[in-house]
């Protein structure tokens, strides 16, 4: 499995108990669509390696407890922590509309319906009060843009464009 054809869904964040067990971090935004998993990737130098999922359970918010299969005590399981998971982009549901996973508009031409080409999405930052497009323009400036729903009024995934309609001078901030 290549990295590329993958999403990040988070990360081996601790041992639990002397069994095997161990504690993911789901970087996710609803944890319970994973309550069934039964299995992932694992990075191990840098390889995406697959493992089988015997048991899971989740716990507190973005955390679940794991029992992979062949891993049966702390010693075996210790060199985990730490170490990122990853699943197969082909597993997420396909979105339409203005729905979309922050992964996926990455490289997308911005457009918005006042300034026109804004350039490209270089990535989303998700902050927890305020996650932010971030665009790089063709001048190489970086333009930050509150993510919105309101903003965003369409979505062409066949031309990868992001169209949007933001307050007028927002993007011009960054440009001067």
């Amino acid at each position: 499995m290549n990295k590329a054809d993958c999403y990040h869904l988070g990360y081996v964040s601790k041992l639990h108990g002397f069994k095997g067990e161990v504690s993911l971090f789901l970087d996710v935004t609803d944890p319970s669509e994973y309550r069934k998993l039964d299995m992932l990737f694992i990075e191990l130098n840098g390889n995406l390696t697959p493992f089988i999922i015997e048991k899971i359970q989740l716990t507190s918010k973005n955390f679940a407890l794991v029992k992979f299969d062949g891993i049966n005590s702390e010693d075996e399981a210790s060199f985990l922590v730490k170490k990122q998971l990853y699943l197969p982009v082909s597993t997420l549901p396909k979105l339409s509309g203005t729905d979309f996973y922050d992964h996926e508009i990455i490289g997308f031409k911005v457009i918005d319906l006042h300034f026109g080409e804004v350039g490209v999405m270089e990535q989303v930052i998700d902050l927890p009060v305020n996650p932010l497009f971030q665009i790089i323009h063709q001048s190489g400036s970086e333009v930050l843009i509150p993510l919105r729903k309101d903003f965003i009024t369409r979505i062409d995934r066949e031309n990868k464009e992001l169209h949007l309609d933001v307050p007028q001078g927002l993007i011009e901030i960054y440009l001067e």
